[in-house]
């Protein structure tokens, strides 16, 4: 008599949402597998929305007709509105069908707009340099000028960016007045310029997961723009409780299961004021000046609190769930 084959463990398969394939899709599927997991790597504009298909109405690259039992979201392309509203859409219509999702659309709509993320810093009484947002070109420059009596610059930026990249210095900057650029429409978000303290000026990267500050850098820079991409170079920094405490503050504020958060050091009153952040943050160049280990920390986070009471071995329910109903109205 035969005896009956042992049940199939089921592996956790995890999405990760990417547009760019490289060290940090490495270092999660390498932080999956210690888990006993694996990571599949896919394109949100890759991934359709079928009715035909099948009871969920997804179809996801490498997952036929299931889903995945997670998702990690590492990177969203930029495209037109369309493009981007229904790639939101499939994080949403996933997370409608029970799969977790890390960091939630919602909260990656937050933080990838920058007056939505100021508005929801402001209100939760977080130091942040005075910010405005406006479509009225008439409006910014009467901002630029009442800031530039009082000896402020500004910084202007686009509402939707990442990487230091457009930033640029207006009103009575250090070199002297520059105008608004000549536009006819579009829209303006401005923040006051936070000068530097010293010489090189510097700014810190502190990473939140789970609402917990877990790891910080300074990066340091000749520049008045401190990113990594721009050229600013990276040096350990102790994670003290003024920082851990107000970075912790603002991921909570945005509903980010993780952040990357900038804080400038500043004159007066609010030493430590946020600039920015960002909903799907990278830590390369953080991994390089600290021990914690940040993939490994994520992929935990993911399974042991988002995915807390699921079963690891459960098989594909979302498969024949029905969705329901969720509003795809941005944050």
């Amino acid at each position: 008599m035969s005896l009956p084959s042992p049940p199939a463990v089921h592996r956790l398969r995890v999405a990760i949402m990417t547009d760019e394939i490289g060290w940090h899709t490495r270092q999660l599927q390498k932080a999956l597998r210690a888990r006993g997991g694996v990571g599949r790597c896919i394109d949100l504009a890759d991934c359709e929305i079928d009715t035909s298909a099948g009871p969920h109405g997804l179809l996801l690259p490498g997952y036929g007709r299931t889903l995945p039992d997670a998702v990690i979201v590492r990177g969203i392309a930029a495209g037109s509105f369309e493009q981007v509203t229904q790639r939101l859409a499939v994080l949403h219509a996933l997370q409608a069908l029970g799969v977790p999702v890390y960091n939630e659309a919602r909260a990656i709509e937050r933080s990838v707009d920058k007056g939505m993320t100021s508005l929801l810093l402001h209100a939760a009484g977080i130091p942040m340099p005075p910010t405005w947002a406006t479509e009225s070109a008439a409006r910014a420059r009467r901002i630029l000028v009442r800031e530039g009596a009082a000896g402020h610059a500004l910084v202007r930026k686009p509402l939707f960016g990442s990487q230091g990249k457009g930033l640029m210095q207006v009103g009575a900057t250090p070199e002297g007045w520059v105008d608004l650029p000549a536009e006819r429409s579009g829209h303006h978000y401005l923040q006051r310029f936070l000068p530097p303290l010293a010489q090189p000026g510097h700014d810190w990267r502190v990473m939140v997961i789970g609402g917990r500050a877990v790891a910080a850098m300074r990066r340091v820079s000749e520049h008045w723009v401190h990113n990594v991409a721009q050229g600013a170079r990276c040096e350990a920094a102790e994670l003290t409780p003024a920082l851990a405490g107000i970075a912790e503050a603002a991921s909570a504020a945005l509903g980010l299961d993780y952040a990357g958060v900038d804080l400038m050091p500043a004159a007066g009153r609010h030493p430590l004021q946020v600039l920015e952040v960002n909903g799907v943050a990278a830590w390369r160049g953080l991994q390089q000046v600290t021990p914690f280990a940040v993939a490994q920390a994520l992929v935990d986070d993911l399974i042991d609190r988002k995915m807390a009471g699921l079963s690891a071995t459960r098989p594909q329910p979302v498969a024949t769930a029905p969705l329901r109903a969720v509003s795809m109205r941005r944050a």
